[in-house]
């Protein structure tokens, strides 16, 4: 019984800490320059967003390879909502342009602002921008004000929703607890 539940635990912590580890990062290298993005790139919903393709001209220059995405001209901060799905944790992207765009993100979890990052001022040299958060987002608004059209993105980070940190050790703590009173029941009963 005691190997089986060392077993066990030692199964889901690994998978608990495996899971947290993967993150996903659209570079948006795989698209053409000068196109719109499509609409569920990178099993996202970009539908309600105006974002195309972008090759690298300075100061707009890309984090990774020679594609980021940009906002259109006259474009609102509500032309730039992502959507991603049911809820997933969002890291952050890298941003270049012009200074004084001041971009930052606005994250929202079943129709409420649950977060609001730090603001960037980009340059062109690409700078990550954090999301700052771990909770649960399901959609993230990049904000601009009227300077939509003077910042690229890329490198746009999240991953699937993992167990809380604090979890793993409470769900190990609770295994173990089981392991020391099933060991102490047969002594008990002699």
């Amino acid at each position: 019984m005691k190997k089986i539940i060392a077993r066990l635990a030692l199964a889901l912590a690994g998978t608990a800490f495996a899971s947290a580890a993967s993150a996903t990062v659209l570079s948006f290298d795989d698209l053409a320059p000068n196109q719109a993005l499509p609409s569920n790139y990178g099993g996202l919903d970009w539908s309600a967003s105006d974002w195309s393709t972008f090759q690298t001209n300075d100061p707009y220059n890309a984090h990774s390879g020679d594609t980021s995405i940009i906002t259109g001209f006259g474009d609102t901060d509500a032309m730039t909502v992502i959507g991603l799905g049911d809820g997933m944790t969002f890291q952050g992207a890298w941003f270049s342009g012009l200074d004084g765009a001041n971009v930052a993100f606005e994250m929202l979890y079943q129709g409420r602002v649950v977060a609001l990052s730090a603001t960037l001022d980009p340059s062109s040299t690409p700078t990550f921008l954090s999301s700052g958060y771990s909770g649960l987002v399901d959609q993230v608004m990049v904000l601009a004000g009227a300077y939509q059209d003077d910042f690229a993105m890329d490198d746009f980070t999240f991953a699937a929703a993992v167990p809380e940190p604090a979890s793993a050790p409470l769900l190990l703590a609770g295994l173990c607890a089981l392991g020391v009173v099933a060991r102490r029941r047969p002594r008990q009963a002699r």
